[in-house]
């Protein structure tokens, strides 16, 4: 069984048992969240809208990370401006434990 969830945004195709790395949650270590569904298949029965949003996808979220550095730099070309910034996003690896 497969279902599309959103969170962050964007939209995830997952399976039981997956793990991905999504958009900062407000969750400790160890907590079960609960992800808003938008679709529901298994096999040739697929389900989605009102029906779909009924369904619950649990997920327990493994770590709370960053991502690599990404360097911003900025400058005005024969006006000596100049300017250096980095970046690191928040990210929060879940793993899919149920979709009932």
């Amino acid at each position: 069984m497969f279902a599309i969830i959103e969170t962050g945004g964007k939209q995830y195709r997952v399976n039981v048992g997956d793990v991905l790395d999504v958009e900062h949650l407000d969750a400790e270590e160890g907590a079960t969240v609960e992800l808003k569904t938008l679709m529901t298949g298994e096999g040739a029965n697929i389900v989605c809208g009102k029906e779909a949003e009924a369904k619950k996808v649990t997920a327990t979220v493994v770590k709370q990370l960053k991502a690599k550095k990404v360097v911003v730099f900025k400058y005005k070309a024969k006006k000596n401006v100049r300017k250096k910034q980095g970046h690191r996003q928040f990210y929060t690896r879940i793993k899919i434990e149920s979709i009932a």
